[in-house]
């Protein structure tokens, strides 16, 4: 099947025909389940046929470059997406894809594995990566457009520079879902710790992700002071590259002290909001950079900033992070983060609670590298 063929292929109805054709016969073929999905490999090929869903749990067309699998995944679909350890590598054998909708599986082409995870040496589940981006109209067919549900307000925002534990509060109580409605936060801490700390501990009580998972605010057990013992260590870079401290005395730190960032061999640089509106910026960038549902614009100049953020609201508070300062950008169930080093070309990445928060960009003039709208 040529390039050709197959941008001519996606909108036609697919049947056993056609399956035992790119499998190299059906005699040979073997089926297989994985979560919802119908698998059949061959000696040629291997051929996905989906549901029509896009559950972050169940798997389907994600986005128009990318279906997703839920496993756990029989040893010879993982063995023909990964490769076998064993003997001939078949991984490099074509996958073709089709989408099961309203009786009928239409072709969508040919995907290749973008990324893998696997538990106790089982696939768990596995993201491949369309070779020919599905269009606008084929992607409203197999993964119909969720309907609009009730996002994440935006009563937050009048509280940024008001009450701060408020807005904190009100912010990720709505954004993420309580992971133990049993669990009660406590009501005190007798630590020297500050006012904002103490809080954002007591909601990550319920709430484990507000204290991040691309970077991380650090347990209460773990904090611990720098190497020169004038620093509480309270946040960490991923990859231990740069972490967040507070200034420390006998008398412990100041009701809502400076927050100074540093590499470990660099001088600590002052945030330029103290700790309460730093740990609203940084429960924003940690949900825009966690959520199930994203859009990464490729570098963007100021033109197309201000169409992107066109609609959206600012969040008034000094840039975060000082190597490039940071702005955010909100909207009902939606964070957008902007930065920049340089004042020219921007970095943006934009996280939804909820793939319909992310319909209002899909129309911008911007090149994606990713959209889940």
């Amino acid at each position: 099947m040529t390039d050709q063929d197959s941008a001519a292929i996606p909108a036609l109805v697919f049947d056993e025909e056609h399956t035992a054709v790119l499998v190299g016969g059906s005699a040979s073929a073997r089926r297989f389940m994985v979560g919802s999905a119908s698998i059949v490999i061959g000696q040629a090929g291997m051929v996905i046929i989906a549901e029509a869903s896009d559950s972050p749990v169940g798997g389907g067309v994600w986005s128009a470059e990318e279906l997703r699998l839920i496993g756990p995944a029989p040893a010879p679909v993982m063995e023909r997406l990964m490769g076998s350890p064993w003997g001939a590598d078949e991984s490099s054998l074509p996958i073709h894809v089709a989408v099961r909708l309203e009786g009928e599986d239409l072709y969508l082409g040919t995907a290749t594995v973008s990324q893998a995870s696997t538990s106790d040496g089982v696939l768990t589940d596995c993201k491949l990566h369309f070779e020919a981006p599905l269009s606008r109209q084929l992607l409203n067919r197999v993964r119909p457009p969720l309907p609009a549900v009730d996002l994440p307000g935006l009563e937050w925002l009048g509280h940024v520079n008001g009450d701060r534990a408020a807005a904190l509060e009100q912010f990720i109580t709505g954004w993420y879902p309580d992971a133990d409605p049993s669990e009660r936060p406590a009501t005190g801490s007798p630590s020297c710790l500050p006012g904002g700390l103490r809080h954002l501990y007591r909601l990550a009580k319920q709430r484990p992700c507000a204290l991040g998972t691309q970077n991380r605010v650090l347990p209460e057990s773990e904090l611990h002071t720098d190497h020169l013992g004038e620093m509480l260590v309270f946040g960490v870079e991923n990859q231990g590259g740069f972490f967040w401290s507070l200034l420390w005395t006998l008398d412990g730190p100041e009701a809502d002290p400076t927050v100074w960032f540093r590499e470990f061999d660099e001088e600590p640089i002052a945030e330029q909001e103290p700790l309460s509106g730093f740990l609203i910026q940084f429960s924003l960038f940690e949900a825009s950079m966690s959520a199930d549902y994203r859009a990464l614009p490729r570098r963007l100049t100021a033109t197309q900033v201000a169409q992107l953020t066109e609609t959206l609201h600012l969040v008034p508070l000094r840039p975060f992070w000082p190597w490039a300062p940071t702005h955010f950008y909100v909207a009902p169930g939606l964070v957008v983060y902007v930065s920049s080093e340089d004042g020219e070309e921007f970095e943006a990445w934009a996280g939804a609670s909820h793939r319909s928060a992310l319909a209002p960009l899909a129309d911008l003039p911007v090149d994606w590298i990713r959209f889940d709208g």
